[in-house]
């Protein structure tokens, strides 16, 4: 009968209870298949008791069972999350007891709502600890309870400081708020904090029990700041005007009364329509169509009005107005603000202001605007001739003497060609060192020829400078226009821009005629930049390599990686062609990184699985040479393929050299600490000399190809090379001859004790695969 009524209590507990025999549950009463969601004992029994706890409340449950020895211990309360059959979670606490065996019963009490409730107060703790109000709670007598991290920051006393004292001392004003409450409960007061600075603060005060709660928001930073606003506008030389809804002067900065002629006493409550205003053609602006009435009416901003305003004294004053809503997000509320300036002046002086827009500051010349306008109107009158001039190399000029130097360059070339162009041409400056001539009497191109050799020679006159004498050139593209021409001014100087972008690919310092054909090879020309962008992407571009062979021993020692482009719809692009568009823009530094991570890969896996004791020759240009990222990406390509660094020989044009050998030093100092060997190449075309090459730190020297192929034919180049070769092995250096296309260009080389050769003669560049054979 005990045992009966004991199970009775068990199953009536409003505790869920479940037995589980290990880990497996074979009782629960009625409450925790109700917290299990479970219509049927079956759906509960037989399952082990972990699957109706979460994952993250499994360890310490099973840590508890492991201190129960002996039948009849239990376990202290332990807070769990429990899953229901549905899903769902639910917060208990549990305590287990460990019965006969490997039996435990666990008593689960649900503590949801005891926890949300706990959560709730922490929330509120939250809040008020957080708050940026300074919250004060005193009792009825004012002595503080409680004193927030808001009130602390707000009066500077600590809330260890502040409760237990009267609210009224540590706020440093006095609080009556009986007297408060009756008359709304919130106030704007003047308090002070622990250091006495003032504060404006709005209270709200609220009974509370047997006390008061205060909440005290400081305001002294916003009232500072409108204080600081009604400074500036006053002190504005901008007037600023107040329409209220009415279409009445609400108020008056002391500007507006100056530009007005109004005093402010004058002014407020006046109508605006009042106010007297003209268009810029004269027209006399009605009272409805005024600014601001517009503005209130519609919402709509106007900026920069320019209008005449007649003031009482009867003088006209010119102004540039803006009227805006006060509260653009609230249109409703239709009051305007309505700022002007008075720009009489700036009127007065606008003929001269027409001609500086239209006019070069620097040189006085026609600037880009006027070109534009008066060649449009002089080439479809009758013949013209466009030239186009752009100073060679005067940047040298720009960043050695400075800027001031180079303007007063630019002046004397305008005057120069000012004084040379006739008197009917226009001369122009386009912008830096571009320079412009539009003729009408010279057409035909024996004339047009001459002119521009009188231009350039014009130009060639030394400059005396700072005591130094200056000697310029220019590149001129020429644009000849007949009465029938239907192009526009900015397709002349386009045109004429192309004329003279060859006239600089030529050599500078000469002049090109424009012809359909420059601008179809230009046209191409950025086309063929753009495709080389995509063929970047797109695996458009491979590696070829070309042998480099021992002339003493010949056996292939060295190959050369030349980039090759095969074009979707053009086929094979000659490097000639895309190499220099390559430099001229980014995509050389990405291309050549690319193409380094390539061939060292490549040679890499060759030398491991093939066995070859070869060394990869790859070019390095002079946009490369320039870039802060190639000694790492160097770096980067070697570590990452495994190719030893003495593999390894970066290419660089003597001319790059040449053009700044401090910072090419250190770049090659800096390749040089890798391991790396360094030559270089086209030697012969730089004008330098092997003492300052020997500065460098190289290991090879290629002989430019221009001298091999007229070795076996010309004493002189053969006198060259015997001079390159004797020098070079002077100072250690291997010689390389490129260009090497026949037999007997080859036994010459031998005989002048050449080191190593490339060229047609010895092999054509190929793909890995068809040099080395399949790996």
């Amino acid at each position: 009968m005990e045992a009966d009524s004991l199970a009775t209590l068990v199953e009536l507990s409003p505790d869920a209870i479940c037995v589980h025999e290990n880990g497996v549950v074979t009782y629960a009463n009625r409450a925790a298949l109700e917290a299990f969601a479970a219509c049927t004992a079956d759906e509960v029994v037989g399952r082990r008791f972990t699957d109706f706890v979460t994952e993250d409340s499994r360890p310490a449950l099973l840590e508890k069972l492991v201190l129960l020895t002996e039948p009849g211990a239990a376990t202290e309360p332990v807070e769990a999350l429990m899953s229901r059959l549905d899903g769902s979670k639910f917060a208990v606490e549990t305590q287990t007891v460990l019965m006969a065996g490997n039996s435990y019963q666990v008593v689960m009490r649900d503590i949801t709502a005891k926890k949300a409730a706990s959560d709730a107060l922490r929330y509120q703790a939250a809040l008020v600890a957080h708050v940026s109000d300074a919250l004060i709670a005193t009792t009825g007598e004012g002595v503080v309870t409680s004193w927030n991290p808001a009130a602390e920051t707000v009066y500077g006393w600590t809330a260890a400081e502040a409760v237990g004292r009267r609210a009224s001392e540590l706020v440093g004003a006095p609080l009556d708020l009986p007297a408060l409450r009756r008359r709304g409960g919130v106030a704007e007061a003047l308090h002070r904090g622990r250091d006495g600075a003032p504060l404006t603060v709005r209270v709200s005060a609220a009974e509370m029990n047997d006390g008061w709660v205060l909440v005290c928001a400081d305001e002294t930073a916003r009232r500072r700041a409108e204080q600081n606003y009604r400074t500036v506008v006053a002190s504005l030389d901008e007037g600023v005007l107040m329409v209220g809804p009415g279409g009445l002067i609400e108020a008056a900065n002391p500007a507006a009364c100056r530009i007005l002629g109004v005093a402010e006493a004058d002014l407020i409550g006046v109508p605006c329509h009042t106010l007297v205003l003209f268009t810029e053609g004269g027209q006399w602006i009605p009272p409805d169509e005024m600014p601001s009435v517009q503005t209130r009416r519609t919402g709509v901003t106007h900026n920069g009005l320019v209008v005449r305003l007649r003031r009482p004294d009867g003088r006209d004053v010119w102004v540039s107005l803006t009227s805006r809503l006060l509260n653009p997000d609230d249109p409703t509320a239709a009051t305007v603000v309505t700022s002007f300036t008075d720009i009489s002046e700036t009127r007065a002086i606008s003929a001269r202001l027409a001609h500086d827009a239209t006019h070069d500051p620097l040189t006085r010349l026609a600037n880009r605007t006027l070109v534009l306008d008066r060649l449009d109107v002089r080439a479809r009158r009758s013949a013209a001739t466009v030239l186009f001039l752009d100073l060679d190399k005067f940047k040298v000029i720009n960043d050695s003497l400075g800027h001031s130097v180079g303007d007063q360059v630019l002046r004397i070339v305008g005057e120069r060609l000012r004084r040379c162009s006739g008197r009917a041409d226009l001369v122009g400056r386009l912008g830096g060192d571009e320079f412009v001539v539009v003729t009408n009497e010279v057409t035909e191109p024996g004339e047009v020829r001459a002119l521009a050799e009188h231009l350039r020679a014009a130009l060639a006159e030394p400059i005396g400078v700072l005591g130094r004498q200056l000697h310029l050139d220019a590149s001129i593209g020429v644009v000849l226009v007949d009465g029938a021409d239907r192009r526009s001014a900015e397709d002349l100087l386009r045109d004429a821009d192309v004329a003279m972008y060859q006239a600089k690919t030529l050599g500078r310092g000469r002049h090109h005629f424009f012809d359909v054909g420059l601008r179809e090879r230009m046209q191409r020309r950025l086309r063929m930049e753009q495709d080389l962008r995509d063929a970047v992407h797109d695996g458009q571009l491979w590696p070829a390599y070309q042998p480099v062979v021992d002339l003493k021993t010949g056996e292939m020692v060295a190959v050369e990686a030349l980039l090759r482009w095969t074009h979707p719809r053009h086929g094979a692009i000659s490097p000639a062609e895309f190499i220099p568009l390559a430099e001229e823009s980014d995509l050389i530094n990405v291309i050549g990184k690319e193409m380094l991570r390539a061939t060292t890969r490549e040679l890499a896996s060759r030398r491991a699985n093939q066995g070859l004791d070869l060394t990869l020759k790859v070019n390095i240009s002079t946009r490369q040479l320039d870039d802060p990222h190639l000694v790492p990406a160097v770096q980067d390509a070697l570590t990452s393929t495994g190719l030893p660094p003495s593999a390894l020989c970066l290419e660089v044009t003597e001319s790059a050299l040449m053009r700044d050998q401090e910072a090419a030093g250190e770049v090659l100092a800096a390749l040089r600490s890798l391991g790396v060997l360094l030559a270089i190449d086209d030697f012969g075309t730089g004008y330098s000399s092997l003492a300052q090459l020997r500065r460098l730190t190289l290991d090879t020297l290629k002989i430019d190809r221009s001298f091999i192929t007229g070795i076996a034919e010309s004493r002189d180049a053969e006198a060259i090379v015997t001079s390159i070769i004797a020098m070079a092995h002077a100072v250690d250096l291997t010689v390389i001859a490129e260009g090497v296309e026949t037999a007997e260009q080859l036994d010459l080389l031998r005989k002048l004790d050449c080191d190593q050769a490339q060229g047609y003669h010895l092999g054509r560049p190929v793909s890995a695969a068809e040099l080395f054979g399949t790996q």
